[in-house]
Formats: C-alpha cells, structure tokens, sequence
C-alpha cells in the first residue's frame, strides 16, 4: 500500500515540454562555458558553502581538484587519493567519497586525513544528510546502502534499481532519489526518521534515446525547490517535485558523455557537469539545494 500511495502521480508516459519548463531555468545567452580541461574521466562533483566546486579524475587523478570560486582557477586539493568516483562534503565539514579504486567509502578532512567507514564494497555515488546519514549506491550489485550517523551499515534497497547510479536527496531530506543506469527510472524512497527507505518506486520515467531501451542516468542533484536533475545520454533531464520530465538541457558536445552534476558558484546557480576531459558550468534561473 505504502508503493501504491508513494506512486500516485507517477506519469506513465514524460512529457517532454521546454514551453512549460526550460525557460524556469535556462537564461537566454547563457550557454555552457568550459570551467576546466585536461582530464581524462572527470567526476565525483561537490561544492562547499562558498560556492566552490571540487572534482575527481577517476581515470587519470591524482585525488581531489578544486575550482576556486572567486578565480575560476583550478589546482589539486588533496593528493594520493585517486580512483574517488563520488564525493560530498558533509555537515561535519568532512569530504566523503566513495573510493571506487579502494572498494571503500571514506571520510576526509581537509587536511587529507582519512577515515575508513566501510570497505569491501564496489560503491558508485554517495550522498549524506544534513543529518549525517550516508546513502550510496553500489552499480554491480543492484543495491542502495545506508551508513547511518552512528556509523551502522545497511543495505537500504536490493535488487530493484537496474545498475543504480546518481543520487541525491530532497531539500526536506524525506525523499531520496537514485537514476538507473541500466534502465529508464529515476527510483524515489521516503526518508524515515531514523534514516532507513520505505516505498521505493520508479517515481520518474527517462526520456529515452532513439531506439533504446535504456537512458544511462548517472549524476544527479537537486535544486533548492526540490527539482530533480539527472544526467543521461541525451543531456540534464529535469524532473519537478511530482515526478514529471520537465525537459532536457542539452550537452554542450552532442556527441558527447555528461556523467557527474552539481550546482555551485558564489550563489550556487551555476550547474556544473563532468564531461570527459572537461568540466562545463551554466548558470542558470535556479539555485542547487545545499
């Protein structure tokens, strides 16, 4: 009962409409811009409070980059720590990171200095609470996991997400939401208070590629007014607070791969996407949710 009720203004068919939507974000001669270059397989995108924003190079990198908000230059953060696919900066000021190359999730302070929380897990992307629950997404073995803030792991969902990917959480940290990479939803869970999912449902529908049956959602993120965004093959697709496509921001290279999303900038209205050897930033008419 709890499914059916959670699903109820699930759309069975998106409804791509740029006359209803797009112009609620995009702003006319704002198109994407290249913030940084170089890489191999950038990812793993976060921002702190400043608005800075931080990548990995899973690849090829070293540890942790930052672009500097007030320069827009770009360095190596924090050294020897390469292979980190998914990364966040939580409540307690700390980086976590699902350490892909290490099969372990970690804590990192800004000095380096790292805490092992799990290991042994094949982890993709991570997100955590204002309250410091942990949620990560685990591609290979179908599941969503829960480090609570007392340090306890759980296997939050298995078995239903086809190869679980992006992830992220609403502003009222009640919904968590996860994109299949190996499918065509974004599924959505309601946060109970002490952390664990309930409901879980293919809440949002993919547009899909030509052809295909699968979107390859990957990163996500959400905006301050719980708008989903999530990217796949054909670019940033974005969702409203009912679950409904509300259209797609196109890649800035069509031919190309966008894996990684986050909002940053000094007032967090720059989306930012990891795409390849570059990171590309747009500012938009919204605000990410921090």
């Amino acid at each position: 009962m709890k499914r059916l009720l959670f699903t109820l203004s699930l759309l069975a068919t998106p409804i791509f409409a740029q006359d209803t939507s797009l112009h609620d974000y995009l702003i006319d001669g704002e198109p994407w811009k290249e913030a940084a270059s170089g890489y191999v397989f950038t990812d793993g995108l976060c921002c702190d409070a400043a608005g800075n924003l931080y990548f990995t190079d899973v690849k090829a990198g070293k540890g942790i980059y930052k672009i500097d908000v007030a320069t827009g230059k770009t360095d190596l953060f924090l050294d020897n720590l390469p292979g980190i696919s998914g990364l966040q900066i939580g409540p307690d000021g700390r980086f976590y990171a699902c350490h892909n190359k290490e099969q372990r999730i970690i804590a990192i302070t800004m000095k380096g200095e790292v805490e092992v929380l799990l290991t042994g897990v094949k982890c993709n992307d991570l997100v955590v609470s204002k309250k410091g629950n942990l949620y990560f997404t685990e591609t290979p073995t179908l599941s969503v996991h829960l480090i609570t803030k007392d340090k306890k792991h759980l296997v939050a969902d298995a078995g239903h997400v086809q190869k679980p990917n992006g992830i992220t959480i609403s502003p009222d940290e009640r919904t968590l939401a996860v994109s299949e990479y190996g499918g065509k939803h974004v599924w959505a869970w309601r946060i109970e208070d002490d952390g664990t999912l309930t409901g879980g449902a293919p809440y949002m529908t993919m547009w899909l590629p030509v052809g295909k049956e699968i979107a390859s959602g990957d990163g996500a993120t959400t905006e301050a007014n719980g708008r989903y965004f999530v990217t796949t093959e054909l670019g940033v697709q974005v969702f409203d607070t009912a679950g409904r496509l509300a259209g797609i921001i196109a890649k800035p290279d069509p031919l190309g791969k966008v894996v990684s999303v986050e909002f940053a900038g000094k007032d967090h209205d720059i989306l930012y996407i990891a795409a390849g050897e570059k990171i590309f930033g747009r500012k938009l008419k919204v605000k990410g949710y921090f």
